[in-house]
């Protein structure tokens, strides 16, 4: 009998427990449905409104930067360096002394070719004078005459060899780091220095072929370079290749552009727009706004609800080019709709919002 009593009283404990949990289990899910019944309260949001702008139209593309006259000077002599005429860095005029190698031997051997020419000439004038009186034969005459002709050009070739060892700046330009010491031997075509002219300079550059239509000769270009990545170069298309790379279907351009200070480079990775001579109707906004992804690029329109609440609804946009921090919206928005210009991952589809000041919402246009 006890024992029937002592499994009642537990019966009645563990019921007493279980419904304590179950109950306060219950409570708290009354409160949570209460809680979430309630409205959400606005999101604080900056907005802006979309604008009409007049934009130039461009075209984007990657090249590189070449000097419009670039060499590396060598020699077309072997010999010994005498001296140095220039610095690395220095800046040189056309038929600037670069260096000089030593010309002893080449100075000997013009004296030779210059007394041979001498003794030629002698020769040939004394049979001349006898050619009329007939004391020489015509054969004679030709002889002494081509032994003459032989001799200045002996003499005309030493010369020239003895020019050679003095080698001079090709063209106008900056020179690069000196690669040649005084007193070296240097082989033909040993590479001294070199020498680029840098201002102005091209920028190389291609196109695919469907863009040939866009861009022609005097077509302004601007261009960009990693080294000063908040300056513009400015130039316009100096020339196009004739034909298209049948393996990339690309064309080559060329532009000209102003490279005041030397910033540009040759060799440099440029960044180059060409842009048309006139102006397209564009809607704009931050580029804050846009969220891209790979299903496409959409903003959060702010529009009112049924009720006169505000709410931001998600719409899908094309987008263009960004300038300056506003991107070029092609089509999904139009003139005066208002967007929200930033914290975009904090909102949902149909969310009550408020805006903020509209002094935040301006400056947030203006970043």
């Amino acid at each position: 009998m006890r024992t029937a009593s002592r499994f009642v009283i537990v019966l009645i404990f563990l019921g007493a427990v279980l419904g304590g949990i179950f109950g306060y289990k219950f409570y708290q899910f009354s409160q949570f449905k209460e809680m979430m019944s309630k409205p959400q309260p606005p999101v604080q949001i900056s907005a802006v409104d979309a604008t009409k702008e007049f934009w130039t139209p461009a075209i984007k593309a990657v090249g590189s930067i070449e000097a419009v006259n670039g060499v590396q000077v060598a020699n077309e002599v072997p010999g010994v360096i005498q001296s140095i005429n220039f610095e690395s860095g220095d800046s040189v005029k056309q038929g600037d002394v670069l260096i000089r190698l030593n010309t002893d031997i080449d100075e000997a051997a013009l004296r030779t070719r210059r007394a041979e020419a001498e003794l030629a000439a002698q020769e040939f004038k004394r049979v001349s004078d006898l050619l009329p009186k007939r004391a020489v034969s015509q054969s004679q005459y030709d002889e002494a005459k081509a032994n003459f002709d032989a001799a200045r050009a002996r003499v005309n070739e030493a010369e020239a060899t003895l020019s050679k060892k003095v080698i001079r700046a090709p063209f106008d330009g900056t020179l690069g780091i000196r690669m040649v010491d005084q007193g070296e031997y240097i082989a033909t075509g040993t590479p001294i220095v070199e020498v680029n002219m840098l201002d102005p300079i091209y920028v190389d550059y291609t196109l695919s072929e469907k863009n040939l239509p866009e861009v022609a000769t005097g077509y302004p270009v601007v261009a960009t370079v990693a080294a000063v990545p908040d300056q513009q170069f400015a130039g316009e298309v100096s020339a196009i290749n004739t034909s298209v790379n049948p393996e990339t279907r690309t064309v080559r351009i060329r532009a000209t552009v102003s490279n005041d200070g030397n910033q540009l480079r040759p060799g440099m990775f440029a960044t180059v727009m060409t842009r048309q001579p006139k102006d397209d109707e564009v809607i704009t906004v931050p580029r804050t706004a846009v969220s891209y992804n790979t299903y496409g690029d959409f903003v959060f329109v702010v529009e009112e609800n049924d009720e006169g609440i505000l709410v931001v609804n998600r719409r899908t946009v094309d987008t263009g080019e960004t300038r300056e921090g506003r991107v070029a919206v092609l089509s999904g928005l139009e003139e005066g709709e208002t967007v929200v210009s930033k914290g975009l991952l904090r909102l949902r589809a149909g969310q009550s919002v408020e805006i903020q000041q509209e002094a935040d919402a301006a400056a947030e246009a203006t970043d």
